[in-house]
């Protein structure tokens, strides 16, 4: 084993950038005393919101369906009774990659029959160079302070023992709550489609962090400070 002096540091980088795309969550419901009207409903609305969704073209980068449910709603609490309604929810998750489009969507959506609608959550994608970015600021960090610990010390760095990943990940910004809108009964009032929400993006903050341990030459322990 080597006796060369072993400098060993932590990197970190906090990246502050702009989020890359909104997601919502919006929930479609029915509620009606038969379960095949119910149904009938449910999937009636189901569409409508899809074919506005879809309207929008590739400002929509994903569209998925997260649930479907038909929930019968008895009339006694605590003991089984007879049904007094069937209530049925979709579960519907957009993501909106054209921010200029989303205030509109968002309040269009809000104004649907029985539609509730959650976000914007603003996000990066799994893939963003963001975080590659990240990463390799924390390892140039980590090799900048133990550069800076070896000049202190009269010493130089010499090689590279281990560099290990000690985390990559965003950081909660507590920022503002996401929008909630709900039309629970009746449609748009006659004067047309409801006035854009303005949503301001919510900076997305991303922290990586390093640890690092380097070689390097024997100290000058008794040379002054420069």
């Amino acid at each position: 084993m080597s006796d060369a002096p072993v400098i060993s540091v932590r990197g970190e980088a906090v990246l502050e950038v702009e989020p890359e795309i909104a997601r919502l969550s919006v929930h479609v419901q029915s509620q009606e005393g038969d379960r095949r009207r119910a149904l009938d409903r449910l999937v009636e609305r189901n569409e409508r919101c899809l074919e506005l969704i879809r309207s929008y073209g590739d400002a929509i980068e994903r569209l998925e369906t997260g649930g479907l449910s038909i929930t019968p709603l008895l009339k006694y609490k605590r003991r089984e009774g007879d049904v007094r309604a069937y209530q049925g929810t979709v579960w519907i998750k957009p993501v909106v990659a054209d921010f200029a489009v989303l205030g509109e969507l968002v309040t269009r959506l809000g104004d649907l029959e029985r539609t509730y609608v959650h976000g914007p959550d603003w996000d990066l994608r799994r893939d963003s160079e963001v975080y590659a970015r990240a990463a390799r600021q924390a390892a140039q960090e980590a090799v900048a302070r133990a550069r800076s610990y070896a000049d202190a010390l009269g010493a130089r760095l010499t090689g590279l023992v281990e560099l290990s990943d000690e985390g990559l990940g965003r950081a909660d910004t507590g920022g503002p709550a996401p929008v909630r809108l709900a039309a629970a009964f009746g449609s748009a009032e006659a004067g047309g489609e409801p006035e854009p929400i303005d949503l301001e993006p919510a900076v997305q903050t991303v922290r990586a962090a390093v640890e690092a341990r380097f070689t390097a030459t024997a100290p000058d322990l008794d040379a002054g400070p420069a």
